[in-house]
């Protein structure tokens, strides 16, 4: 049986390319430019809770770097480092071969280096912590947002949700249908583009990955400001169409989460130059709603009426 150590080597070791120490000491040393600021983040993906027990090791090794890197793209930063911590409940060299090679594949594309981590036994948990750099003092945030902005999300939503809920017995789909959901659900692609576009045009944003109206809703609170949202406008996925519950699909557009789109809010200006950074990057841009006075996130029908009924999002201890 492989040592940790042996391990860490086997698998996670690769020659440092900007950093000026990487695995294999106690700490890791980067340089950052000049100008610029350090985004830092991590996300713990642990089995049972983030992933279901048998998914696809090397899809779940992208996801495990894809979800932070979707927090770079809310930042607005340029994703640089990682770090990489692992709980393993038995050395299982076909699936770190698997985990490896997704992880270092979407590393790759996006010019990350991995720097270090840690490695333990115990239940499957993934945690990285990611660096990133942006120019000083134009990182986006969830605290810009102003009175009349437009409200914008990246993509479409839903799939994802309607994945868990095919997997939980709550739903069916056709075998293609399905496919699609679970492929949206692990493999989500990170819009690091979009999020360096976006400076100098977005005001505030967000990562959807506890839902479009719960994340929205951070913004608001964050900016002291309320949004009006029009359903009729959020971009779902096709596969909504094909659940016979309304009440889930639509669940599962505001509410569902793991979709890793962006949220963001714009000045009215930007529209067009917007629009133009869409058809640059190939990423499907919807104006969505307003930024508002007041507080919280109210979803208007096609009438512009409030629905009544409050949507929330995924809470881990909720």
């Amino acid at each position: 049986m492989a040592s940790e150590f042996e391990l860490i080597a086997r698998y996670f070791t690769r020659p440092k390319r900007r950093a000026v120490l990487g695995v294999g000491d106690d700490a890791a040393l980067f340089r950052v430019g000049k100008g610029m600021e350090l985004a830092v983040s991590t996300d713990m993906l642990v089995s049972g809770t983030h992933f279901f027990a048998d998914a696809d090791p090397r899809r779940l090794g992208h996801k495990t770097l894809a979800v932070n890197l979707s927090d770079m793209a809310a930042m607005g930063a340029r994703p640089r480092w990682a770090l990489l911590s692992l709980a393993l409940p038995k050395v299982d060299p076909a699936w770190l071969r698997a985990f490896s090679a997704g992880f270092h594949a979407l590393a790759d594309a996006h010019e990350v280096e991995l720097i270090g981590g840690d490695t333990t036994r115990g239940p499957l948990n993934l945690c990285v912590t990611i660096f990133g750099e942006v120019p000083r003092g134009r990182a986006l945030r969830r605290d810009r947002a102003r009175v009349g902005d437009d409200v914008w999300v990246s993509g479409e939503l839903g799939s994802a949700a309607l994945a868990v809920a095919l997997q939980q017995g709550r739903i069916s789909l056709s075998t293609s249908v399905a496919e699609r959901c679970k492929r949206s659900l692990d493999r989500p692609q990170p819009r690091v583009a979009l999020g360096l576009g976006l400076r100098g045009l977005a005001n505030a944003a967000i990562d959807i990955s506890d839902g479009l109206a719960a994340d929205l809703g951070h913004i608001c609170e964050r900016s002291s400001l309320g949004a009006d949202v029009w359903l009729d406008r959020i971009p779902g996925a096709k596969a909504l169409a094909a659940v016979a519950d309304r009440k889930l699909a639509e669940q599962a557009l505001v509410a569902g989460g793991d979709d890793y789109e962006l949220c963001f809010t714009a000045g009215v200006k930007n529209r067009a130059r917007i629009e133009a950074l869409s058809g640059r990057i190939g990423v499907r841009l919807q104006r969505i709603g307003a930024m508002r006075k007041g507080q919280g996130v109210s979803l208007l029908d096609g009438d512009g009426r409030a629905r009544g009924a409050q949507v929330r999002g995924y809470d881990h201890f909720g």
